[in-house]
């Protein structure tokens, strides 16, 4: 049986703490009395995963089996989340492979020849065939990428956009033409946390961005209290009722699955256990990559970390109709994730990965950075933020000045131009949004090469709004201080002089609350 997650306070006999640090970790003494949040173990997984994926198929939740929907001359298409999950990648096979052959087989066996096969990229960059193949294994890749039957949504291909409508609050639904006019779409879904999956999988992944302008916006980000509750979230409440507009057209099967917290094997198993925990084995392996990544090179430690292939294992799948499935899912994610926490704090503290869902095989930029700790781990939480309002928030990275221009080359733009005169969601989406979003060549870029879309540094700003909002103080410990204060933050040496930066309005003697993660945890503040 896993160990829930649990709440440490810590005291004079708790040893240093682990805090992830970029392309690195600390470790970190944290004052008396700080509040260290502690994801919960790996929950078993399913025996066997063939077997599971049949029985969702033949036996789905408010929907007929799967091979009642296939029929000789029909047009299938199957979607399927791109290389923004599970986070780090996983280990081969992808439980997406497993689950497109077990669909192909079944369409194969019901004579059905009219297949696509789509990643649901929205305004994400396009994979390349290698990232491709790595998703749906090499059998699918070879019998359907070299006739142009599996590629990437293109969210700029007007001739292939098809707009099914507008919600009952004036949201146009544009999705792509070739799901919009199949008779089934089967979606394939990695949830690895709570925000994902459901129809938001659907509604975004295949969304143009005169849909995805609709909720990815600054007032409907500050008011999404927290992405991973979708009851609360003000984005998902625009994605479902867009959900309901695309399933009046279109014939949806769902297939979600979820992974245990598994994310960390070999070197690095120690990120997987309490601290007090390790053995002499893991004391070692811990100091050895610990001074081993100090010392390397930039471009080997950058490639030590890309190359992490997580051993997650299948905790569950459900197929059918959206919303029960998806209900399915979050009763999983929820197993795995949640923690119970009793209140706020003065002050939260976040170490950021070197990973985020838009730097796979790419780097971290300062945006993207700022998005991580601000955007995903500020708001893993349901119920109540981690920090009381107008608290500070004290953020573990180095922040470097460092943008890649095959991936990101807007974002360069929007920190050097937009930032520069504001740092303001509202502002910088009324006075600047429009500009990039239509620019000419960050369209060509995101349609011909593997750049993310113009306007996509604008939606990870809006994305920590809920943050900027939120907390009085937000402090980088360790980071550049030009790069965070460009995004109109400060910087402190240590996390002494973090906590004396922000004394003003926290005091000396302050809660706080340390979310010790990854592996994945859902603060279930109360």
């Amino acid at each position: 049986m896993a160990r829930p997650g649990f709440v440490l306070e810590v005291d004079d006999r708790t040893p240093p703490l682990i805090v992830h640090n970029g392309e690195g970790f600390l470790l970190e003494r944290f004052p008396l009395g700080t509040r260290v949040v502690y994801p919960p173990e790996a929950l078993p997984p399913v025996r066997d995963v063939e077997e599971a994926i049949q029985n969702a198929l033949l036996n789905p939740i408010e929907s007929e089996p799967l091979p009642e929907l296939l029929r000789a001359g029909m047009r299938l298409t199957i979607a399927f989340d791109d290389i923004s999950l599970p986070l780090p990648p996983m280990k081969k096979p992808d439980i997406r492979q497993r689950i497109i052959e077990a669909v192909l087989e079944l369409a194969a066996q019901a004579g059905v020849d009219d297949v696509e096969l789509i990643s649901a990229n929205a305004l994400h960059r396009r994979l390349t065939p290698n990232e491709l193949r790595d998703i749906v294994g090499e059998r699918v890749f070879r019998s359907f990428f070299p006739d142009g039957k599996l590629y990437n949504f293109d969210a700029e291909d007007a001739d292939n956009l098809t707009h099914l409508g507008q919600t009952r609050h004036g949201e146009d639904v544009e999705i792509s033409k070739r799901a919009a006019e199949s008779d089934l779409l089967v979606y394939v879904n990695v949830n690895l946390v709570a925000m994902d999956g459901g129809h938001k999988s659907t509604s975004i992944g295949l969304a143009s961005y005169k849909s995805l302008k609709h909720h990815h916006n600054s007032h409907t980000m500050i008011h999404s209290r927290s992405f991973m509750d979708h009851k609360a979230s003000k984005m998902h409440h625009s994605a479902w009722r867009m959900g309901e507009v695309l399933t009046e057209h279109v014939k949806v099967f769902q297939i979600e699955t979820t992974l245990n917290n598994d994310l960390f094997s070999g070197g690095l198993g120690f990120l997987q256990k309490r601290e007090w925990e390790w053995s002499l084995k893991d004391q070692a392996s811990m100091l050895a990559a610990k001074r081993g990544l100090a010392a390397a090179p930039s471009k080997l430690r950058h490639k030590i970390y890309t190359d992490v292939r997580s051993p997650y294992q299948l905790t569950g799948i459900n197929a059918g109709k959206i919303e029960p499935v998806h209900d399915k899912t979050l009763e999983m994610v929820h197993a795995q994730h949640l923690v119970e926490v009793q209140g706020q704090s003065d002050v939260g503290i976040i170490g950021v990965p070197y990973l985020s869902p838009y730097n796979v095989n790419s780097v971290m930029n300062p945006i993207l950075a700022a998005v991580m700790g601000m955007g995903y781990h500020f708001n893993s939480y349901r119920g109540n933020p981690i920090v009381r309002k107008d608290g500070a928030l004290i953020l573990y990275h180095p922040v470097p000045y460092e943008f890649s221009q095959l991936h990101h080359p807007s974002y360069v733009d929007f920190f050097e131009e937009v930032l520069s005169e504001s740092t303001d969601p509202a502002t910088i989406e009324a006075k600047f949004e429009k500009q990039y979003a239509e620019d000419p060549w960050y369209i060509h870029l995101y349609r011909t090469s593997y750049a993310y879309h113009g306007v996509h540094p604008f939606y990870m700003w809006y994305w920590i709004s809920h943050a900027l909002d939120h907390c009085g103080d937000i402090v980088w410990v360790g980071a550049n201080r030009k790069t965070v204060e460009r995004m109109g933050f400060r910087s402190a040496s240590t996390l002494q002089d973090a906590l004396e930066m922000v004394s003003h309005s926290v005091g000396r003697s302050p809660s706080i609350t340390y979310l010790h993660n990854p592996p994945h945890l859902i603060a279930d503040v109360r």
